[in-house]
């Protein structure tokens, strides 16, 4: 019997010689992760990574961005050689040179203090897309002296220059603002606590970093602006005291650079995605007016909440897609990948056609 969470049928269709499969599809995907990366890798298939709650990642391979195939775990941590502990989150994989490149946060075994996040971003290698994987340093990338997750990469091919973009997590980072005064007027809670998204630039080796990071978004400070409600959702609706920006992912169009964005709290029906843009890998960056571009659709009468953590699949055709989780009433709690349309249209605003669970269509270029 087929999956009930999607159908699919491939066509082999020829134009100007060139072969081209219709894929049709619906979400979610047939794949439980959190943070979903998809990888179009050299050999022709596609790979996904996410975070499964397992000590390390596992992978899963497609031809058709529709049916996947479980490779089996890909890189285990929390071993006695690794630096890492638990809470094997978010990875990215990058294909440079014939290698592949494992980006991930972790918690680091080095706590003298006895924190609970100790998080830290590592790198492993591989000769190959489904692992395995091995650590290439004994230790985090680089140490900024407070947990931090979510790493992004981006390959400046015109400079050679290769961009870290990561969030300081909120644990123990309680912010002023006028969001926070409400709340502690309100009773809700005493302090909000907030994550921000830092970037700089990275050794080719991957073993540190070049000068500082720069802070490149946060949550609003003031409640008139107009990104300060979407953004604050998760204390408005009291779920947690604290404000998240996080799961940053960077592209560049012509001469601007996109950096996608996830605010609030990933476990609540409130994680939304945003982006801002700038003339500068590294900024300043400004959120742009139709944020949010993807956020739960149940006040619409669909059945889809918790939507965030995204990167951006583009095919050979040109064609983008936003890669991120949710949940609907059938899935309950887990997190499952969707996959819908995405554009940026020439007046530079960046659009994102889900969530959706319909059928859809995908033209994939061989």
């Amino acid at each position: 019997m087929k999956n009930i969470f999607f159908s699919m049928l491939c066509v082999a269709l020829f134009s100007c010689g060139n072969k081209e499969t219709k894929v049709t599809y619906s979400n979610p995907l047939d794949v439980a992760l959190g943070d979903p990366f998809i990888l179009h890798a050299s050999d022709g298939k596609f790979y996904m990574y996410g975070t499964s709650g397992e000590d390390g990642f596992r992978a899963y391979s497609s031809e058709d961005l529709v049916r996947w195939n479980d490779e089996g775990p890909v890189y285990r941590g929390a071993t006695a050689e690794s630096w890492t502990v638990d809470c094997f989150w978010a990875p990215e994989v990058y294909e440079r040179n014939g290698k592949y490149y494992l980006f991930f946060s972790a918690n680091w075994k080095e706590n003298p203090t006895g924190e609970q996040e100790q998080f830290r971003i590592g790198v492993a290698v591989s000769d190959k897309p489904a692992g395995p994987f091995k650590e290439m340093y004994d230790r985090p990338v680089f140490d900024p002296g407070y947990p931090i997750i979510d790493a992004n990469l981006y390959f400046d091919d015109e400079n050679g220059k290769v961009y870290l973009y990561y969030s300081r997590c909120c644990y123990k980072h309680p912010v002023e603002s006028e969001i926070a005064d409400m709340a502690r007027k309100k009773g809700w809670f005493d302090e909000i606590e907030e994550s921000w998204i830092y970037g700089v630039e990275i050794k080719a080796d991957f073993s540190g970093v070049i000068g500082e990071p720069v802070l490149l978004l946060r949550p609003p400070v003031k409640s008139d602006d107009k990104q300060a409600e979407w953004e604050s959702r998760s204390v408005t609706a009291k779920e947690v005291n604290r404000r998240w920006t996080e799961g940053s992912y960077i592209i560049r169009k012509d001469d601007t650079y996109y950096l996608m964005y996830s605010a609030n709290f990933f476990g609540g029906q409130y994680y939304a995605v945003g982006y801002a843009t700038s003339a500068n890998p590294l900024g300043p960056f400004g959120k742009a007016d139709n944020n949010p571009v993807l956020q739960k659709n149940t006040g619409d009468g669909g059945d889809v909440t918790g939507t965030g953590h995204n990167m951006i699949l583009t095919l050979p055709g040109g064609q983008m897609y936003c890669v991120y989780h949710g949940r609907t009433t059938k899935t309950g709690n887990k997190r499952v990948v969707f996959m819908d349309r995405m554009e940026i249209k020439d007046d530079g605003t960046l659009t994102v056609k889900g969530p959706t669970t319909d059928k859809q269509t995908i033209f994939l270029k061989k």
